[in-house]
Order: structure tokens, then C-alpha cells, then sequence
């Protein structure tokens, strides 16, 4: 039996049924269980930029590593704030995304340590909610423009936008004539074997 095969029989990916695509909760904190891995390693990568490097234009979407790493981490911050809205209104929206362009200017932040320490406080919170959510409370559905989206799979596209761009910040690394650090989800999922593998051991 093909891997694939077996994570479908375990019911560890998504399974549809009828229209409608299902996540475990399992399933979504292991996603961003990566995903703070996956950010803590292209911060590591960014702090070897020199200051004027880390802010250099490069003619991207979001022209620096800096912007771009506030750009992933305010995307963070807004989500998590939308999904813990009990009744998010088109006010609330509104009122939500002035607050984000305020808080995160990337002007307001000079420097490698400046996004550490909000990534450092957005992750506390956001850590708090991934791992309160339930089988039931991932099917809320959740108005999004015209639609409606569950909480499911608005966890899933906000986990997908911030791979993007830290592919981005990855390329305009290499532009720096630095090196980016790897961050697939399998070497992920290696390095939590071998810590498991490793903590077996010294219990022995």
C-alpha cells in the first residue's frame, strides 16, 4: 500500500464528502505546528541580513525580506483576530484591517529583533487558539465577501499564504548572496521523528 494510501485509510488528510472538504483537528494543529516551525527557521535565515539588506528593495510584490516577513505575520495576526470574533460584522472588518495597516507598517519595524518579538506575540495567541479548536468548531462557517467559508478551511488557506511568502523571503535571500534555510514539510515532519526517536532512547 502507497503512503498516500495509508494516510487516506487513517483518515489523516482531507476527505470529501459529498461538497464538503473535512479537517481534523488533528490535522490543523499539526499544519501549524509546521507552520511556527517553518517561520522560526526563515527568521533564523533573515537575522544573518545585514540591516540595510534585510530592507533593501528588491522589486518584489513586497519589495524587501522585511516587508514581506510583516506582510506573513500581520496576515497571521488579522485571520486569528477574524476567526475569534464570535459574530464578525462588515464593521468589525473594516475596523480590523485600519488596525492591521496600523500595527503593521513595515516602516515600524527596522530590524530582524522588531518582527521577532510581534511574531513572537502574535504566535502566543495564535498557539492558544489552534489548540482550543474542535471537530465541531472547525465546521463554523464564517461570512467571507459574498460567501460563506468554514473555519476549516480559512486555517487551511491562511496556512497555504504564509508558505507562499516564506518561499518569497527564500528567493530574495538567495538575491542577498545569503543562504535561506529549507523549510519542507517533510524535513519538518523528520526532525519530529528523530526528537521522538531521541527522547525514546534516553528514557532507555
Amino acid at each position: 500500500m502507497s503512503l498516500l494510501a495509508e494516510y487516506r485509510r487513517q483518515g489523516k488528510i482531507a476527505r470529501r464528502k459529498g461538497a464538503v472538504i473535512t479537517m481534523t483537528k488533528d490535522d490543523i494543529q499539526l499544519l501549524y505546528e509546521y507552520g511556527r516551525w517553518a517561520n522560526k527557521r526563515t527568521l533564523q535565515a533573515a537575522s544573518t541580513l545585514s540591516a540595510e539588506a534585510f530592507t533593501r528593495d528588491l522589486g518584489g510584490s513586497f519589495c524587501s525580506v522585511r516587508d514581506t516577513l510583516v506582510h506573513v505575520i500581520g496576515g497571521e495576526w488579522g485571520w486569528l483576530t477574524y476567526w475569534k470574533e464570535p459574530s464578525p460584522s462588515s464593521a468589525f472588518v473594516t475596523e480590523l484591517w485600519a488596525r492591521h495597516n496600523t500595527l503593521f507598517d513595515p516602516i515600524t519595524f527596522p530590524d530582524v529583533a522588531a518582527v521577532q518579538s510581534k511574531w513572537t506575540e502574535v504566535e502566543r495567541e495564535q498557539v492558544e487558539f489552534v489548540n482550543r479548536v474542535t471537530n465541531e468548531s472547525l465546521v463554523r462557517m464564517l461570512p467571507l465577501r459574498t460567501t460563506q467559508i468554514s473555519l476549516a478551511h480559512l486555517m487551511q488557506h491562511l496556512a497555504n499564504h504564509s508558505t507562499y511568502h516564506r518561499g518569497q523571503v527564500a528567493l530574495m535571500i538567495r538575491q542577498l548572496a545569503a543562504e535561506p534555510l529549507a523549510t519542507d514539510f517533510h524535513l519538518f515532519l523528520m526532525e519530529g521523528r528523530r526528537e521522538t526517536a531521541d527522547a525514546h532512547e534516553s528514557t532507555q
